[in-house]
């Protein structure tokens, strides 16, 4: 017969560090050969319930809905309970799999309690929730505490009490997590009676060769080179540099040599001083019709030069579609040409007029937008469903190549006028594929855009093996686009940090070097669909992105 399955759970308050502990354990028990699986409530596995009503919870905005009542979010956490546990937990306890999951029942009881619901109610849900686990209760339930997640008094009670409620007829095992993530994670196995030596590898294991002898990862077949663990390391430091200028830290902000003197972009896309300049003062700055928004998003990038936006806006005036004259604009641009500015940013490699279209790279792209606007490309792309379909519509326009046509979706999907998601697909540029050249001795028979989809749905599972703390943006992590990003940017790290493990184009130096300019006062500001502004507490220090 096959032996059942366990059922371990770990629970407390946000931040108590339930979702990094539990992937922990997860990743050490595959790595021991067990059949191993994290599932979450209420949920965020695609084409779930559960993701749904996570989605409902903490955007109701999206799905038109005003505001949800306390006793109605338990309800629904509930139901995408028991869709999980009817659908999923039970048949892979069932199949013999250990089932680690990220909050219980007790998340919602404590949570509603908090948030006003009544006790009779809450008992009622519990119940009938308990009516689907029939017999099935936790081998052990990890009750994490930490002194820095500060839940507030009532919560924090609602906590505490549970340990003592009539359902609780199973193992609880308090973890104060106050320490690092090893000490944490040591008295979790510790409390399974698992021997340390057997989850940890030393430092010298990690440092033998070039190949990564130990990793959490399934990355089989494909085989990463030391450059996979330094994109990991990149990162974190890198976002760790952007926190601690946001926070008006003095310089030097790192003691990484190479991040001192070089210029690199920051680990999302989203943070760097251009993105920053088209989200703030050209998508989210005038008329947000779909037409108005897909004009000016375009004709910034085209360009990429905020130089050239000021430009164009000092001369001009407000941007509009409407108003749009290629004569008008040409002169502008043509004059300022001629007179020695650069009128493009070198981020990206742009075509120039080609054959068909003799003269001034500038003119060749102002008849493009022009072309653009007449055949209602901007309100067509918002009336699409996938990204995909956007981005094969772009590709059809000239001078618009698989890079930048990726490039320019993204850039349109920052705004309201389409809503993608942003984990359908990705391209990778000549940066990035040299990238994943120095990061993989072998791709194993993965594409370069599987590799990049692989690593960000792995990122936190990396960050945790190595032992790095990485702060994500305000609580959302990389995207395929920041990976694809960062894998450009560790090729030019790599050639300083790595100099024997070649890429594809056989660059050996960093051109750029840093020069902080102070800019004065800058605000951050992300799409609000993401849903992180209101988490950011603007700096009033002197700074630059």
């Amino acid at each position: 017969m096959r032996r059942k399955g366990r059922l371990l759970v770990f629970e407390g308050v946000d931040n108590a560090g339930k979702t990094t502990l539990s992937t922990m354990l997860v990743e050490w028990l595959r790595q021991r050969g067990e059949d191993a699986v994290h599932f979450s409530f209420p949920g965020r596995e695609p084409r779930t319930l559960g993701s749904h009503v996570y989605s409902l919870h903490h955007e109701p905005e999206r799905f038109e809905v005003e505001a949800l009542h306390p006793a109605s979010r338990q309800i629904m956490h509930i139901a995408a309970h028991v869709e999980a546990i009817e659908t999923q937990i039970l048949p892979a306890l069932a199949q013999g799999r250990q089932v680690i999951l990220d909050r219980f029942w007790w998340s919602t009881f404590a949570y509603g309690l908090a948030s006003g619901v009544g006790k009779r109610a809450l008992s009622l849900l519990i119940k009938a929730e308990a009516e689907f686990w029939g017999n099935t209760k936790p081998e052990v339930l990890f009750y994490l505490t930490r002194d820095t997640a500060n839940p507030g008094r009532r919560l924090s009670a609602a906590y505490e009490n549970l340990c003592r409620h009539p359902l609780s007829d199973f193992p609880i095992q308090r973890i104060e997590n106050n320490g690092s993530l090893e000490k944490a994670f040591d008295l979790i196995c510790q409390k399974l009676v698992v021997p340390e030596k057997e989850y940890r590898a030393t430092e010298a294991d990690k440092r033998s060769n070039n190949q990564i002898p130990f990793v959490f990862t399934r990355l089989s077949p494909a085989k990463p080179t030391i450059v996979y663990d330094t994109y990991w390391q990149f990162a974190a430091e890198r976002q760790a540099i952007f926190f601690r200028r946001f926070h008006g830290e003095p310089e030097p902000w790192t003691d990484d040599p190479i991040l001192r003197q070089h210029k690199f972009t920051n680990a999302y896309r989203a943070s760097d001083r251009v993105s920053q300049f088209l989200i703030k003062h050209v998508i989210y700055a005038g008329d947000q019709s779909v037409r108005e928004v897909g004009f000016r998003t375009l004709l910034f990038k085209l360009f990429n030069k905020i130089e050239t936006w000021q430009l164009l806006c000092h001369h001009v005036g407000e941007i509009r579609a409407d108003e749009f004259s290629f004569r008008r604009y040409d002169a502008i641009l043509s004059k300022a040409s001629d007179e020695g500015q650069t009128l493009y940013s070198g981020a990206y490699i742009m075509p120039s007029g080609g054959p068909g279209n003799p003269g001034s790279k500038h003119k060749m792209h102002l008849r493009l937008l022009e072309r653009l606007l007449r055949e209602n490309v901007f309100e067509r792309i918002a009336d699409m469903k996938k990204m995909r379909e956007g981005f094969d519509f772009l590709r059809t326009y000239p001078s618009f190549g698989d890079f930048l046509a990726y490039q320019y979706i993204t850039d349109i999907n920052y705004s309201n006028a389409t809503d993608f998601s942003e984990r359908e697909f990705v391209v990778p540029g000549p940066g990035a594929r040299d990238g994943i050249k120095k990061c993989f001795a072998d791709l194993g028979g993965l594409s370069e855009p599987d590799m990049i989809r692989l690593v960000a749905d792995r990122q936190n599972e990396e960050f945790i093996r190595l032992g790095i703390p990485f702060q994500d943006l305000w609580g959302r992590e990389l995207q395929y686009i920041d990976c694809q990003n960062l894998f450009c940017e560790v090729d030019k790290y790599s050639r300083v940090k790595h100099p024997d493990i070649a890429g594809l184009s056989g660059r050996t130096r960093i051109k750029q070097k840093f020069r902080y300019r102070p800019l004065g006062r800058l605000t951050y500001f992300y799409p609000p669909k993401w849903g992180i502004n209101e988490s950011i507490e603007q700096p009033n220090h002197v700074s630059e992105l």
